[in-house]
C-alpha cells in the first residue's frame, strides 16, 4: 500500500533467508521460541515488533521455518491475537495523528491530502478484511470512533 498514491517505484527491502531449513547454529528449540513470542506479546509488542526483536536480539532468522507457524498463528493458538489486523491499526493511528495535526494547523493543505489518502486506504483495507472475514461484516469504519481503538 505504500506506493498506491504515487508513481514512485520504491526501494527493495530486506529478503527472507533463501533456505527453508532450520539453521544449525540456532540454539533455541521450537517451544522456547513460542514462549518468547508469548512473553513479548504480553509486553505489548506487535507481531512485526516481535519478529524484529527475535531477529535482532535473539538471532532467530525466521520463526515460520523453525516452528512451522507464523507469529500471528502462535498468538491465535494462545488466544492472544489482536482483534484488529496490525496494518489496519497502524493506518488508524496515522489517521489520528494527521487529524490532530490538521486541527491545529488548518492552513496545511498537504496534511489534508495525506488525511484523505489515509482514509481511503483504511476504507479499502476494511472492505478487503470484511471480504476475507477477518473483520465482522457489521464492523463500521467511523473516523470518530477510531480514537477508541488507538488509545
Amino acid at each position: 500500500m505504500a506506493k498506491m498514491h504515487s508513481r514512485a517505484r520504491g526501494k527493495s527491502g530486506s529478503r527472507k533467508p533463501s533456505l527453508k531449513t532450520k539453521p544449525l547454529w540456532l540454539r533455541y528449540k521450537d517451544k522456547e521460541i513460542e514462549l518468547l513470542v508469548v512473553k513479548l506479546a504480553k509486553e505489548g509488542k506487535s507481531t512485526s515488533q516481535i519478529g524484529t526483536l527475535l531477529r535482532d536480539a535473539y538471532g532467530v532468522p525466521d520463526v515460520k521455518t523453525i516452528t512451522k507457524k507464523t507469529i500471528l498463528g502462535i498468538l491465535q493458538e494462545k488466544k492472544m491475537a489482536p482483534e484488529l489486523p496490525e496494518d489496519l491499526m497502524a493506518l488508524m493511528k496515522k489517521l489520528v495523528r494527521l487529524e490532530n495535526h490538521f486541527n491545529s494547523n488548518r492552513q496545511d493543505k498537504s496534511s489534508l491530502r495525506g488525511l484523505q489518502l489515509t482514509q481511503s486506504k483504511i476504507k479499502r483495507l476494511v472492505k478487503y478484511y470484511k471480504k476475507i472475514k477477518k473483520l465482522p461484516i457489521d464492523w463500521k469504519y467511523d473516523s470518530k470512533s477510531i480514537r477508541l481503538y488507538t488509545e
